[in-house]
């Protein structure tokens, strides 16, 4: 195919719309029919912006015979029947951002008023649950079929009152009663498909429908949202061609670098990497690398559960834990950790089958830079685009190995951050003055992708911050009640530069004491 034919649809959620106006459609169908085949029940865990509105469409298409739009996919070698069934298709992304309880259960009522329209409502059916068990028991006895059930982000309406307690019990009673026919409607559904970011097992969809089949870490389907590394290499060689065109780069040199930006994802111990697919369709279609799963901000859900649990977002690089502790339910959630994995902000690096052990980090540079920059407010209270242009000045500074600039750089910025009433109250939540310059470090290094990480263990102690430039490694102490030359006397005491001395790049130690009235930069010593 000519790159100038392409057609990115970048926006475009809709199966049918795809297909039909000649979209790029990375095929997944052979997925979809073998998971129809296995379960009736199926739910899928996937981050926002990964495709799981385009499987839901997908879905609908197969499930209504729509034939014509499948010509040419994998699945017309498995398919032979074609059948059409009734399909109840709910998009629950629109009942976000609802005020009160009544105005949630409102919200549903209009979702479901076209399929009103094609299948009738009882005088008695009042609340959603009513109308929603009344429209599969009429669609099945219309049709003298078996009803398709497809609820595209279940829990769209609760994410955002995770902890308010004054609206939870309430929002989540009406999301109950919603759900709850389709554990009684069991006999007349012929598959029933769910997705979401959480799971909240105490809605009827988890703790009633017993033989809900729960995909999201299954190996089998670990590539049926986003594109895995062989059909970005296969499918999208002409528009790798194409960027690298336009970034005057050989075709391997774009392939690195977009794989640097967008790849990196894994849903389970033996899953394919896996490229962000909407970031990377973008950049196709503007021709441009850039941060675009942050164009719409980190969702508000996640900066609260984070300031909730008091979240220590030094250790996102290198976080270990079982399947439980990160694919917990929502209302057993001790930590941040199962949001930061089901919303995509943390990803499956290593599994180790002895101790049933994974490694989570944060999936790729896309990630790092967006997450950091929205979490800059919330962690120093300092504005985003003021903390950018700092940054690009201290990467200048010591690009140059003019250290001297890029700490009194580092000093100004420190002197600036508000000292406001609810950022008294994010201090006091560090352990202690070191433990927030260390935060505000790993922010500033991680904005600017420097592989930069707090609290390095080695042989005789802990590091406070390693950050590895191309061709330097800064190995810094920090000291609140000490000088900088203690700090750095500790740094060559305790050998801590010793283990990047093999790695054949220039190694720079800085002591950096820190004044506890200015906040900010007090004195520093290098070597």
């Amino acid at each position: 195919m000519e790159t100038a034919s392409r057609r990115y649809p970048v926006g475009i959620q809709t199966f049918e719309r795809i297909r039909k106006e000649n979209y790029l459609y990375i095929d997944k169908t052979d997925l979809v029919w073998k998971m129809t085949k296995e379960s009736p029940f199926v739910f899928l865990s996937r981050p926002r912006r990964f495709g799981k509105s385009l499987l839901t469409t997908t879905l609908d298409s197969y499930f209504k015979g729509q034939k014509e739009l499948f010509e040419g996919l994998k699945i017309m070698e498995l398919e032979k029947e074609w059948e059409s069934y009734p399909v109840i298709h709910l998009d629950l992304s629109e009942a976000k951002n609802q005020e009160t309880a009544e105005s949630l259960r409102n919200t549903l009522l209009l979702l479901m008023k076209p399929l009103v329209a094609e299948f009738g409502q009882d005088s008695d059916e009042l609340l959603p649950g009513q109308i929603l068990k009344g429209l599969i028991r009429r669609a099945y006895e219309k049709t003298g079929k078996q009803v398709v059930v497809v609820i595209d982000e279940y829990d769209a309406p609760l994410l955002d009152v995770l902890h308010q307690d004054a609206l939870l019990p309430d929002y989540r009673r009406v999301m109950q009663e919603f759900y709850q026919p389709l554990k009684a409607s069991e006999a007349m559904i012929r598959f029933c498909f769910i997705t979401g970011i959480t799971k909240f097992s105490q809605l009827s969809i988890f703790s009633t429908i017993n033989n809900l089949t729960n995909i999201s870490m299954d190996d089998k389907y670990a590539a049926i949202c986003g594109i895995t590394e062989r059909e970005f290499a296969n499918d999208m060689a002409p528009d790798i061609a194409m960027l690298a065109k336009e970034y005057e780069f050989s075709p391997e040199e774009m392939r690195a670098k977009l794989k640097r930006q967008y790849d990196g994802y894994r849903f389970a111990d033996k899953s394919p990497d896996i490229y962000n697919p909407f970031s990377l369709l973008k950049s196709f279609n503007q021709r441009k690398v850039a941060n675009y799963w942050f164009e719409s901000g980190t969702p508000t859900f996640l900066i609260r559960q984070m300031q909730h649990f008091r979240t220590d977002i030094t250790t996102m690089d290198n976080l270990e834990a079982n399947a439980s502790a990160f694919d917990r339910p929502t209302e057993a959630m001790e930590d941040a950790l199962p949001l930061l994995y089901q919303s995509g902000y943390l990803t499956i690096k290593d599994y180790d089958k002895e101790t049933d052990f994974y490694v989570l980090a944060i999936p790729n540079n896309e990630v790092r830079t967006g997450f950091v920059e929205n979490m800059i407010p919330a962690y120093t209270g300092i504005k985003q685009f003021e903390t950018s242009g700092f940054a690009m000045r201290f990467w200048r500074f010591l690009k140059r190995n003019d250290i001297d600039a890029a700490l009194a750089e580092l000093k100004s910025f420190l002197a600036g951050i508000p000292y406001v009433e609810g950022f008294k109250k994010k201090l006091e939540s560090v352990s202690n003055y070191e433990g927030f310059y260390e935060y505000t470090f790993w922010l500033i290094f991680n904005m600017l992708n420097f592989y930069a990480r707090t609290q390095v263990k080695c042989a005789q102690g802990r590091i406070d911050i390693v950050l590895q430039m191309p061709d330097t490694t800064y190995v810094f102490e920090l000291k609140v009640n000490g000088t900088a030359q203690e700090a750095l006397d500790q740094i060559n005491s305790k050998n801590y530069a010793l283990p990047y001395d093999t790695e054949g790049c220039r190694v720079v130690k800085i002591g950096i004491q820190f004044d506890r009235d200015t906040m900010t930069v007090g004195e520093y010593v290098v070597e």
